[in-house]
């Protein structure tokens, strides 16, 4: 017997560790090791959050509960908005033949309506790279448009592509710029707001809601960890809510598909929530006071409500407020799991003390190239080191050059010591040039290897070949300071996606934005 376990042999104390879980796993019981978890499927956190604090798990539905097939849903999304442009807006049928390639675009992109471009900034608003149509914009085109004054995105100039929803905006944008072009002069801005327009009445009018209800298994992926994942929560104590700006049909049609007869404890999918809240019309939810409806299941309003929630009802409509008031919890002791950030994350964050999670459905195929290109980004790492040490040596050299050659022409060959020591001069001079040379032939090489990896690691992030401006400007200050890269000199450049835009050091800590505010 020890009398204090502290002091327990460490070796014993591992060993009966070891015991322990290898009994648990004969025993047929899960046996949790954090490490065993896919980075792809880990939580990434900016500020601590103790879930023993939490009372209340609030879920946006779109992209958060229910996941869709993107490239079908992008694919119906193009397609409706197609109809409409050309049977109300008089676009030629030959647009449905063009090349829509739902690969061109990624969240984050900005769409310039006068000029009809679209361009990637990064976090300070610097223009990074540029595409016309499918075509990208060369370096000076791209200085000449948008680094001679400030551009000012909160601009109507300007439209966000900042939902998964929007990403076929840009994709038919790009493609029938090109195809306008060959016959014309192209209105940017009137191009862009049929197709805004044409893609948000295909939402509105169901044309594109009626066809995923009819055929949920092709566009909403069916996850059989939600049901668990849910029950754990209600187990643990946690009240939860659904929090969506869906209509109750479209809802009711989509949770069916998701939750119905998955676990035996819960009769249906309202079983799982506290709360049922649809046509929350946010983020006017968060800043506004509409006045809660509650409604039947076939829709029908049945009056307003006030007061207390109740399980088994339907909500439509509210306000922060009331809901807080009627649910009994406020304040940080509420969280709520979202994809949009400013609709789920921003408002909620500057109307209330929520906690907040966002979904970022990117992240996994983004975590998995990082993976999958270890080794290169560990290389480019490495060569970014040695770039920094060549080129203080370079400067060195350069500086050794120019003292000698100072030395040499204030030699007066009259004076015998300095005559004497002329040789040994002009001797160091030649093998400060080798010197020189040999760092600079180093310098090329290591930056010429840098720029080929990135080349491939940013195709594994983005295929259009996402560029980052600040690595590419810190190697031209490099390459122009030891006056050894020439203008043809193909230069580093990063991949503008989350997880590779910060520095070096950033990279390495396993940090990824918006995750959990």
């Amino acid at each position: 017997m020890v009398a204090d376990p502290s002091k327990a042999h460490p070796i014993a104390t591992a060993d009966s560790s070891k015991a322990h879980l290898e009994l648990l796993e004969a025993l047929g019981h899960a046996v949790p090791r954090s490490l065993d978890i896919p980075r792809a499927r880990r939580i990434f956190v900016n500020r601590n959050l103790r879930m023993d604090e939490i009372d209340l798990i609030g879920f946006d539905m779109d992209y958060t509960l229910a996941l869709y097939h993107q490239r079908n849903l992008e694919s119906l999304s193009i397609q409706c908005t197609l109809d409409k442009l050309i049977a109300k807006r008089g676009y030629p049928e030959e647009i449905r033949t063009l090349d829509f390639d739902p690969a061109f675009a990624v969240r984050g992109l900005v769409v310039d309506r006068r000029l009809g471009n679209i361009f990637k900034a990064d976090r300070y608003g610097h223009v990074g790279r540029v595409f016309h149509g499918r075509t990208a914009m060369s370096r000076e085109e791209r200085h000449q448009l948008y680094r001679l004054e400030r551009i000012r995105l909160s601009s109507t100039r300007y439209a966000w592509i900042d939902t998964l929803f929007a990403l076929p905006e840009a994709v038919m944008y790009s493609a029938m710029i090109d195809y306008f072009e060959k016959k014309g002069p192209v209105r940017f801005g009137k191009l862009w707001q049929d197709i805004r327009e044409c893609i948000d009445e295909a939402h509105r009018d169901e044309s594109m809601k009626r066809i995923i209800k009819a055929n949920l298994g092709d566009y909403i992926v069916k996850d059989p960890e939600l049901a668990p994942t849910l029950h754990k929560f209600r187990s643990s104590g946690k009240k939860t809510f659904l929090l969506t700006n869906s209509a109750w049909d479209y809802t009711d049609a989509v949770m069916k598909h998701l939750l119905d007869h998955a676990l035996p404890a819960y009769p249906n999918w309202r079983s799982y929530f506290d709360i049922v809240i649809c046509a929350g019309s946010k983020p006017a939810f968060f800043t506004d006071k509409n006045p809660f409806l509650e409604i039947d299941a076939a829709g029908n309003v049945k009056g307003k409500h006030t007061g207390a929630f109740a399980r088994n009802r339907i909500y439509q409509g509210g306000n922060i407020h009331d809901f807080e008031k009627g649910v009994g919890v406020r304040g940080d002791h509420v969280l709520y799991i979202g994809d949009h950030i400013y609709g789920d994350m921003l408002r909620a964050k500057k109307s209330s003390v929520w906690r907040t999670a966002m979904i970022l459905q990117e992240l996994e195929s983004e975590l998995t190239a990082v993976e999958n290109n270890k080794g290169r980004l560990e290389r480019v790492e490495t060569l970014e080191r040695q770039l920094v040490r060549l080129d203080s040596e370079i400067s060195y050299q350069q500086m050794l050059l120019k003292s000698l050659q100072k030395l040499a022409e204030q030699g007066d060959p009259h004076h015998e010591p300095l005559a004497h020591a002329a040789p040994t001069v002009d001797a160091a001079k030649v093998e400060a040039k080798r010197r020189l040379d040999e760092l600079r032939a180093a310098l090329k090489a290591a930056a010429d290897e840098v720029s080929e990896n990135d080349r491939v690691i940013d195709r594994a992030f983005n295929r259009t070949g996402a560029r980052s401006s600040a690595r590419r400007r810190r190697t031209r200050a490099s390459a122009n300071r030891s006056r050894t890269t020439p203008a043809s000199t193909p230069r580093a450049c990063r991949t503008s996606s989350p997880t590779r835009r910060c520095a070096t050091s950033a990279r390495r800590a396993n940090h990824m934005p918006h995750e959990l505010v």
